[in-house]
């Protein structure tokens, strides 16, 4: 997995209030039977048997991302969050979509890095038929026909709605729980795609560029670190104009 230089990031990152964190659930682990003994340095203790997070290195770990994002905003790369689990889609679709970053929130679709020009196809496809049928292209057709087409539009909008805006290969990936997502994963380490991941102590962090460790199941954890990643990436944005 491609490292990312975290000494040449721009210093934009707000202080994160830990008792923030904590109320949000970040610091819940897994039940320490499940760890991955790579997660030890981000663990404080154990309790009931399950594993707490320190979240002062959570902390930093979200302002090393949220600077990241930033840079890459500012120099007009793309960031695509993931994150289709249950827990994780909503909140994915609609903190993504207001911070106008591209994203998957369905299915990760096999290509997505490896044969984007096919994805791109799709898309391509996708917004061709939108237009068609918002434009009265398709009247000449049969009631069915037309149907068919909508029925098309809705199955490509169903994977590739939070991508209609992405011009090329990602140039970044946020994944939310890289231990779901290994599809994702496993094509982003094949391409030399650099990975930030909520990453839960289940998981390997050696699979991933930038580990923010956390709770990857809690809604309230889930949430409070894809919108400070998503905040880094409008302000990178915002640096532009």
């Amino acid at each position: 997995m491609r490292s990312i230089d975290l000494s040449s990031l721009p210093e934009k990152a707000p202080e994160y209030d830990l008792r923030q964190l904590l109320e949000a659930g970040c610091h819940f682990g897994h039940h320490t039977k499940k760890w991955h003994p790579m997660m030890a340095e981000w663990i404080h203790m154990e309790k009931d048997q399950i594993h707490i997070f320190d979240l002062a290195k959570t902390a930093k770990q979200l302002q090393h991302a949220y600077n990241y994002a930033y840079m890459l905003a500012s120099q007009g790369k793309s960031l695509v969050v993931v994150g289709t689990k249950k827990q994780a889609k909503d909140i994915v679709r609609a903190v993504a979509t207001e911070a106008q970053m591209p994203y998957i929130a369905s299915r990760w679709l096999g290509g997505t890095l490896t044969n984007w020009e096919q994805i791109s196809k799709s898309i391509k496809n996708m917004m061709k038929i939108e237009k068609g049928l918002k434009d009265g292209d398709f009247n000449h057709l049969t009631k069915f026909e037309r149907t068919q087409l909508e029925k098309q539009a809705a199955r490509l909008a169903r994977f590739f709605d939070g991508l209609r805006e992405l011009k090329s290969t990602p140039d970044a990936l946020f994944v939310i729980d890289p231990k779901k997502e290994r599809i994702t994963i496993t094509e982003a380490l094949a391409n030399d795609v650099p990975v930030v991941a909520l990453i839960d102590t289940n998981g390997d962090p050696r699979e991933v560029s930038l580990p923010i460790p956390a709770n990857d199941d809690a809604v309230g954890s889930i949430e409070l670190i894809v919108k400070a990643v998503a905040e880094g990436y409008k302000a990178g944005k915002a640096s532009k104009k």
